[in-house]
């Protein structure tokens, strides 16, 4: 598209091309233009002045890059060069880019608000985690175990429908499944009294143990979690390829770090970086409007689609041929209520220099083979503020996401700060254990290794604000995490 448009008579070459290309041909290659336009002469007009994103309005009602959820992907860039309205290529094969998608919401919402909804969703939660636990333990429904003889061993999957100490400092576990609820109790001197005070309200775990003279309550000898599994291996890809892995642009905000992002955007054109062919973006592109008290007087572009607009141009920084995914935060335009659904049309159609790809929060991507848990982390709030200090803590915010992979569930908790939207299907589920989980939201970097899963935290681009200093937030910014795929090595580049 890009040499089509910079010929000089650009409706003669698209019709020299399409009367000239190959019956066989499905498409029309970057190489057989090239060879039109010197058969033409190999005149060339001059560069076109950079264009802008076209308004709402002109835009197509669909955007076709944006991911069903189901079939994988070719690059929409399909081997041609650089895409339009971007700072140029470094002549990346791009035929080699393989981009898959799961877990995509986009279009699926079923949530009306009903009690029915809620029962869905929370039925759907246990039913998938149950299966993961259900092969550890011998399980009954909790009628089933109400109906056993006192002192019977038993065991239970069930949800956490509450959690407190007795005064004696054990841990009096309530638990629950479609059948009905069962009391259980963890000694404060037993080995899982530790997973016990880790525990939030409705995740589902299994327990093991002997019920009391009475039969009412279960004394809890094990306590699983659908955790990942120790004999986890990670996948890699079969060439040497690196993602670069940034959330919490903030571009709109007075602290938004122009700077910084013009660095990284001009190292990415060099050859340290020629390996960087994928770009993933968690959340919170620009900085919202009305998202906290008084945010207005800290913005320094006041209209939210001037914040895409700003976005677009300094993604264009970034080179044409990088294949870039990105999910939405609660600070950008959609819906705040977890799952939140990709951009809509409009804020694509902004956003469209790259062909980027445009999926719902949180969402698995897989790229050369190794699967990313994209999320942008609203929950770890609730889990830094529910757990214990040496467990949870914003200083160290890959731990906290450690908890998420424990309970195989990226917002466990419901009816806390974490907006949840009830569905027929609970996607904050995760059912297959991603080699990568990334995320966003607190604006710390973190990283490290979890049962061999690389959880990292990517920090933001945006320097300290007042509401930021107000609630005790110093944010680690202008770094971008670059994660060799081969080997799944992290480095960590600071552009600040």
């Amino acid at each position: 598209m890009t040499l089509l448009a910079d010929a000089a008579d650009t409706d003669s070459a698209l019709a020299r091309a399409v009367e000239t290309v190959p019956d066989d041909a499905y498409v029309i290659t970057e190489n057989h233009v090239r060879s039109v336009l010197e058969a033409d002469g190999g005149e060339r007009g001059s560069p076109p002045a950079e264009s802008q994103p076209s308004s709402p309005a002109d835009g197509p009602e669909t955007d076709p890059s944006v991911s069903t959820g189901t079939d994988g992907q070719k690059s929409p860039h399909d081997g041609v060069g650089t895409a339009v309205e971007t700072e140029g290529s470094r002549e990346i094969d791009t035929d080699q880019l393989a981009v898959d998608i799961a877990g995509d919401m986009t279009g699926n919402s079923t949530g009306t608000g009903e009690y029915s909804d809620f029962v869905s969703v929370f039925r759907d939660r246990y039913e998938r985690l149950s299966k993961t636990l259900r092969g550890r333990v011998n399980h009954r429904p909790t009628d089933a175990v109400e109906s056993m003889a006192p002192n019977s061993e038993a065991a239970i999957v069930g949800m956490v429908s509450d959690i407190r100490t007795t005064a004696s400092g054990h841990w009096l576990i309530e638990l629950e499944d479609t059948n009905g609820t069962f009391p259980t109790l963890v000694m404060k001197d037993r080995e899982m009294s530790d997973v016990a005070k880790n525990l939030l309200l409705d995740e589902v775990v299994a327990v093991e143990g002997t019920l009391a003279d009475d039969g009412g309550i279960l004394f809890v000898d094990t306590l699983h979690q659908p955790d990942i599994p120790h004999t986890h291996e990670p996948s890699t890809a079969d060439r040497e390829v690196s993602a670069a892995l940034i959330s919490d642009v903030h571009v709109g905000s007075q602290e938004f770090m122009a700077d910084a992002w013009h660095r990284f955007a001009d190292w990415l054109h060099t050859e340290e970086a020629a390996g960087i062919e994928y770009l993933l973006i968690a959340g919170d592109m620009v900085e919202g409007v009305g998202v906290y008290p008084d945010q207005d007087e800290e913005l320094d572009v006041i209209d939210i689609y001037d914040q895409y607009e700003r976005f677009s141009e300094y993604l264009k920084e970034v080179p044409g041929d990088m294949e870039i995914v990105m999910i939405p935060g609660n600070h950008d335009a959609v819906r705040l209520a977890e799952p939140q659904p990709a951009f809509d049309s409009e804020l694509r159609d902004i956003m469209s220099a790259h062909d980027a790809r445009f999926t719902s929060n949180p969402s698995t991507v897989t790229i050369e083979g190794v699967s990313v848990l994209m999320y942008h982390g609203v929950s770890l709030d609730e889990v830094i503020a529910e757990l214990p200090d040496d467990v949870a803590s914003y200083d160290k915010p890959h731990e906290a996401m450690y908890q998420l992979l424990k309970k195989r569930h990226v917002a466990p908790q419901y009816g806390g700060h974490t907006r949840i939207a009830p569905e027929e299907k609970d996607y904050l589920v995760i059912d297959e254990v991603p080699d990568i989980f990334h995320s966003g939201h607190v604006h710390k970097l973190g990283y490290g290794k979890y049962h061999d899963v690389l959880t990292i935290n990517s920090g933001c681009w945006q320097a300290q604000t007042d509401f930021q200093k107000s609630v005790n937030i110093d944010p680690d910014a202008a770094f971008a995490p670059v994660v060799d795929l081969q080997t799944l090595e992290l480095t960590i580049r600071d552009f600040g």
